[in-house]
């Protein structure tokens, strides 16, 4: 019967997804098969009991396009998907992504003069990139997506060409950098300086939805912000150093930019979806694929197919099992890959400290 096998490249991540229409029980079904390229593949499948052909073939056309619109293609070295529509096509244009510190890492950072603070809105990650008379907005993989009409009309009134880089949290945008002003290409400056230049910029405008990410520039002005930003029920903090230029992608550890959660969130994969609105949750640990626990979908959610990323809120996990404490579902994620789902984002409960004898 059909069958794809799909490859996407990018920086070290290498990987393969595998669509197929297979006969079961007189009907057909579609299996879908993703993981690193040359390790064991997590496996699944779109359609819970046998369709007919026809129907079949509609859940592979839209699972392939799915796909592709985020990266894959049938081409074995991956290159990035182009799309006649403007609609998820891929632009090139990759964030820069952070690493987390935790809590015993905070108090270096508030004394050190060369990292900024400012508060990690808890939105999605969105830049807004401005052409002529053109304005789209990208998402974190680089690809073009819809945008609220508001962000829309106040980056119309940009004077120049730029690219902005933010948190879009409802129908307004947190922006904290840009990559371009004008006729400038700036993501080789310090953050410092391209922090300045974007103030000057949203300075030269109207603009009622785009908002500049308040930042505490010295090492007096951080903790106290960083108190505020507690008692106020923030997301958490990132720390950015100022003389460091962008970089696309994550880097393996450390950085230039930092976050700090007060809450725990975290990626997963959807392994199954169970009775009364539940859903199994599962994590990339090295090349296998371990179990994380289930989550409930709340009745303002659909609930997500197997094989979706979604996002969870959590208290802890448990070291012994791997599943997270108290899960809350705060929804699907179009814009986080699936090897993006490993154990190393959770954050474990504390070991009890042993008595001294």
């Amino acid at each position: 019967m059909e069958q794809i096998t799909l490859y996407y490249r990018e920086s070290s991540s290498d990987k393969v997804y595998q669509v197929s229409i297979d006969p079961k029980d007189g009907g057909y079904v579609v299996t879908f098969a993703y993981g690193r390229r040359g390790a064991t593949l997590a496996t699944g499948t779109k359609t819970q009991t046998p369709e007919s052909y026809d129907a079949a073939k509609r859940i592979y056309d839209k699972l392939v396009a799915d796909k592709t619109a985020k990266g894959y293609t049938p081409g074995v070295d991956g290159t990035p998907y182009q799309q006649t529509d403007k609609a998820h096509a891929a632009t090139g244009i990759h964030c820069q992504l952070l690493d987390p510190v935790e809590e015993d890492q905070v108090a270096g950072l508030l004394a050190d003069p060369a990292y900024w603070m400012q508060e990690k809105h808890d939105g999605r990650r969105l830049l807004i990139r401005k052409q002529g008379e053109s304005v789209t907005g990208l998402n974190r993989l680089g690809l073009v997506i819809a945008m609220p009409v508001s962000l829309l009309s106040d980056a119309a009134q940009c004077p120049i060409d730029v690219i902005l880089d933010g948190e879009a949290v409802g129908d307004a945008f947190h922006a904290f950098d840009a990559l371009r002003i004008g006729d400038d290409e700036i993501g080789g400056l310090g953050y410092g300086e391209r922090y300045l230049r974007l103030l000057n910029l949203l300075a030269s405008f109207q603009h009622r939805s785009i908002q500049l990410v308040e930042t505490a520039f010295t090492c007096g002005q951080k903790p106290d912000a960083l108190q505020w930003l507690k008692t106020g029920g923030a997301e958490g903090v990132v720390f950015k150093c100022t003389n460091a230029p962008y970089i696309h992608g994550r880097p393996a550890s450390g950085g230039p930019k930092l976050k700090h959660k007060f809450v725990e969130t975290a990626s997963f994969i959807v392994g199954k979806v169970n009775a009364k609105r539940s859903v199994l949750l599962l994590l990339f640990s090295g090349d296998r694929i371990v179990p994380a626990g289930n989550v409930t979908i709340p009745s303002n959610h659909d609930v997500p197919q197997t094989g979706q990323v979604v996002e969870c809120r959590y208290l802890y996990a448990y070291r012994e099992s791997g599943c997270i404490y108290q899960p809350v579902y705060l929804g699907s994620r179009q814009d986080i890959r699936a090897e993006e789902c490993t154990t190393a984002q959770l954050k474990y409960r504390a070991e009890p400290k042993e008595e001294a004898a």
